[in-house]
This record gives C-alpha cells, sequence and structure tokens, in this order.
C-alpha cells in the first residue's frame, strides 16, 4: 500500500519500520545535533526523536501525543545527524513522515499553513513577494527590526526581511588593476542548463537567479526556460504536506523534462536537496517514479555544477569572505567543497574560516518565527562567529539562511552583508567585461 492510501498517521511510520529500526543508539549523533547540545535533552536528540517515532509506530503512544508533537516540532531538519551516523539512518525521510503523522493527527498551525499556501502557488506568491520587496524598498522593516524584546516575532520577520537587501558595495565601479585572466576555452563542451527559479529565490532573491543566469552563460552553458515550473516542493515536504510536496513535484518534473536540459542547476541549498530526492518522493507512484528519478539524476547545485567543469576565472575583488555551509547542501547534499572552490576562481578575494560553519543557523523555514528561544540562542551562536570572522560578506548558497543570518545581523547592528556564492562570482565577471 502506497503512502497516499495508509489512513493514519502510525501507519505511515509503520510503513518504515525497517528505517526506524536501524539506529542503534549509538549516540554519535548527541554532538552533531544543534537542539540536543542546547537543551541536553535525550528527546530532543536525533535518537530519541527516532525512539519516539518507534513507539508511535508500534502503537506505545499516541500519533497526538505532546511530548512527540513538542520534540517532533523542535527538530530543525537540518539533518547533521546523518553524516555521522554509522547506521546509515535515513533520518530526514523519517522525519517528514513523523511530521506527517502529526499534520494528520492535529492538522498543521495556521503559520504553517499561510506560508505553504503562499509559496505553493503561483498567484499568492507573486502577490506575497511583490509586497515584501515594496517593504524591503520602504525602509519600514529595517525600522521595526529595532523594536523592544516584547515584540519578538514582529521585529524578527522584519529583520529577516531588512537583511535579505543587496549588499550596497558589491557593484561599485570596476576592478581597479589586473583583470585577470582572459576566459579560457573550456575543455568542456557547451550544455543545455535549465535553471530552477524556486519560489523565495524568485520573489526576494530574484538577484541571485540573474547573477546564476550570467555564470552559466560565462562557463559555456544555454540557458533554456523550463516553462511552468514552480515551488519545489521542499517546504510542503519539512512540515509533513507530503501529498502537497508530490503535486509541486509531478509539475516541475513535467516542466523540466520539456525543457530539454541536459543538466538541471539549482542554487537553492533545500530546492537541490528535494529535487534530488524526487525519486524517492514519488518511490510509490508506478507513472511517475521513473519520470522523477531520471530528472532527479539531472539536478546539480550552482557550484557543484561550477566546480565540475573548472569555473572560468574573473577579475579581482578586493574584499574578505567568509562561507556558511547550509544545512541541505553539506549535510543532505554531501557537498562541502564545491562552494569553496568556486570562490576561489575569483582572485585577490581572501576567504576566512567560519568557525562551526557546519552547524545550523536557526533558519528551518519559520523555525525562527515558531521558537524565538531555541531558535534565536541558535542564531545568535552563529551570528558571533559571522562578527568574529572580521570580514566584509558572508556567503551563503540558501534564501533561508541568507534571511536568518541577515536577520540576525540587522538586530545585532552589523554592516557585514549577506550574498549568495554566485553573485560574487558574478561581479568578478562583470568587472571583466
Amino acid at each position: 500500500m502506497s503512502e497516499t492510501q495508509l489512513a493514519g498517521g502510525g501507519e505511515l511510520l509503520r510503513a518504515h519500520t525497517d528505517k526506524l529500526l536501524a539506529c542503534v543508539h549509538c549516540g554519535f549523533c548527541l554532538n552533531a545535533c544543534p537542539t540536543y547540545t542546547r537543551l541536553g535533552d535525550e528527546a530532543d536528540s536525533p535518537r530519541g526523536r527516532l525512539y519516539l517515532m518507534r513507539a508511535v509506530a508500534e502503537g506505545r503512544l499516541p500519533e497526538d501525543d505532546s511530548a512527540f508533537h513538542k520534540h517532533i516540532d523542535q527538530c530543525l531538519g537540518c539533518r547533521a545527524c546523518e553524516p555521522v551516523c554509522p547506521s546509515g539512518v535515513e533520518y530526514g525521510f523519517l522525519l517528514e513522515r513523523a511530521r506527517a503523522t502529526l499534520a494528520r493527527a492535529a492538522g498543521l498551525s495556521f503559520p504553517t499553513r499561510a506560508l505553504l499556501y503562499a509559496f505553493g502557488r503561483d498567484l499568492p506568491r507573486r502577490i506575497v513577494g511583490l509586497g515584501s520587496r515594496i517593504a524591503r524598498a520602504s525602509g519600514i522593516p529595517s525600522l521595526l527590526a529595532r523594536l523592544p524584546a516584547r515584540y519578538a516575532r514582529v521585529r524578527f520577520a522584519s529583520a529577516m526581511l531588512a537583511g535579505s537587501k543587496p549588499w550596497r558595495p558589491l557593484g561599485r565601479g570596476r576592478s581597479s588593476g589586473a583583470r585577470g585572466q582572459p576566459p579560457a576555452r573550456s575543455p568542456h563542451p557547451p550544455l543545455k542548463a535549465a535553471m530552477l527559479d524556486g519560489c523565495v529565490q524568485e520573489e526576494l532573491f530574484a538577484r541571485v537567479n540573474r547573477a546564476t543566469r550570467a555564470v552559466l552563460k560565462r562557463n559555456q552553458c544555454k540557458v533554456v526556460n523550463a516553462r511552468n515550473q514552480g515551488c519545489c516542493g521542499a517546504l510542503h515536504a519539512h512540515t509533513g504536506a507530503l501529498d502537497e510536496a508530490r503535486e509541486l513535484a509531478r509539475r516541475n518534473i513535467a516542466a523540466f523534462e520539456g525543457s530539454g536540459a541536459d543538466v538541471i542547476v539549482v542554487n537553492a541549498a533545500g530546492c537541490g536537496s528535494m529535487m534530488k530526492e524526487y525519486g524517492e518522493l514519488l518511490g510509490d507512484d508506478p507513472e511517475w517514479h521513473s519520470r522523477a528519478v531520471a530528472v532527479a539524476a539531472k539536478v546539480k547545485d550552482v557550484s557543484e555544477f561550477l566546480a565540475s567543469r573548472g569555473p572560468s576565472v574573473g577579475a579581482p575583488l578586493d574584499i574578505t569572505v567568509t562561507y556558511d555551509a547550509p544545512c541541505h547542501l553539506i549535510h543532505a547534499q554531501r557537498i562541502t567543497h564545491a562552494p569553496l572552490d568556486v570562490l576561489r576562481a575569483i582572485p585577490n578575494l581572501r576567504l576566512v574560516p567560519l568557525p562551526r560553519s557546519e552547524e545550523c543557523c536557526g533558519g528551518a523555514g519559520i523555525y525562527g518565527l515558531l521558537h524565538e528561544d531555541l531558535g534565536g540562542r541558535i542564531l545568535r551562536d552563529k551570528v558571533d562567529a559571522v562578527t568574529g570572522t572580521g570580514a566584509d560578506v558572508v556567503v551563503t548558497p540558501n534564501p533561508g539562511c541568507m534571511m536568518q543570518i541577515g536577520a540576525g545581523l540587522v538586530m545585532r547592528g552589523s554592516t557585514i552583508g549577506v550574498l549568495h556564492p554566485v553573485e560574487l562570482l558574478a561581479e568578478s565577471y562583470r568587472r571583466q567585461s
């Protein structure tokens, strides 16, 4: 029986008992988990949450149990536990089924439903995006970000919007002195590349999509359109709305099949992770499974793609940069060095290490709004690390991370910019032209 045919959440978890039993409770995951290291509660560790999932699957705990709800809800879904797990537990997969269990038993919260509605449908997404861009341009979010602590949610939401603005020093003038190496002929043949525009990325970070297109063209790619594409479904899957995630996946599969692309380039870590798992998401769908696998096989993160081809070297940028690794790039996709290799294609750029760059920033969709205390603690640690580097800019290739870290820097009063790595490479190419 497929997941969509299962009546209750307990059955949904029970269908994956083999995956639950893979956990041997060794504890290697504990120090990798951002919630456990701060709360010290076994139930807020990966193995503790897996134990709760097993209890629900085995009928020892009701699907709407308050403890099950609390500790599953407090998980960031960063998947930092997966790379350190000697048993290969598919924690991200199981977390989504646990949240689907909760969604079926108790429903989704209003903020979550509003988020999924706004970004899962074209017209509401464009309306929200337009309103957000107008508000950001007005400067009002920057003022609201200074509200007293008792207005924590309004202050933080405003800071997220204010922190998503472009960094002003970027794009000013031309580089002085050497212009870098002239573009060399690539040893690789030209490719047709389709891009996922995304929902949050296109509405709030359209500049990143423009930069990505420019970088792909510079690196011998013809950028083709994937008409009728939409949200990748990551937001829906991570909150347990799996049926909606599947519908969005089918839409994108059809769109990218029709593009005729050799490669599908994604510049948002969470979206790339989701699309690479389309085959798994539609594993019970005989009509779409093979199509999902074929599309997923073409998906590449933009840094992964560029690093594999050897990015063209641009003009110098005299700037100090630190790199934050998005969870769904480093833990889910296991891409570690490619973004750094891409940044090294920019002459004169000074790359300084970020302590604990692999740890979650506390973004995770609207986690920071729903869990102000815990999300705030995680974010403050990240901002401390960023400001301690002395960098001019922190780069991170995921829109949620850009907004989260940007919000923390705004509330801290810092002038450090937040950019996507591809923006720096595009600016380097612009100055060379």
